[in-house]
């Protein structure tokens, strides 16, 4: 299986990267009324309406800055067929991760953690949009 890793916060972080329609640079967003606390805005993509999540609102990441990139995701993965993009600190790399080095996520935090991936001398949170998704 491969993933892509980002940093939230300080912290690595990875997607499956099945899920991963592309990556964008941070543009502008649209505010929208009364939306979720996790919800940053709206952005155009090439003629669909995206809405933009901060996932470190979702899994309680301290803020450290502004992010830079945006993680879209493959609308077609979801339910509803929803264009979802991610806020993250920055993208880091696709990876080929073994199950065998993936752990089951703690008790407590597990409603959009997938699993825990044990890289070098690295633990990396994997996450699943799907889960954070559902949130929204």
């Amino acid at each position: 299986m491969q993933v892509l890793e980002f940093e939230l916060g300080g912290e690595t972080y990875c997607v499956d990267i099945d899920y991963v329609s592309e990556i964008v640079d941070r543009g502008s967003l649209t505010s929208v009324p009364n939306a979720p606390e996790f919800v940053e805005g709206v952005m155009d993509l090439r003629g669909r309406t995206t809405s933009i999540v901060n996932p470190k609102t979702l899994l309680n990441v301290e803020e450290t800055g502004e992010a830079s990139r945006i993680v879209i995701f493959d609308a077609k993965q979801f339910e509803d067929e929803a264009a979802i993009g991610w806020l993250v600190d920055e993208v880091d790399q696709v990876l080929r991760v073994s199950m065998n080095d993936v752990e089951d996520p703690p008790m407590e935090r597990s409603d959009f953690i997938e699993g825990i991936v044990r890289r070098d001398d690295e633990l990396v949170v994997w996450i699943s949009p799907t889960k954070t998704e559902s949130a929204a």
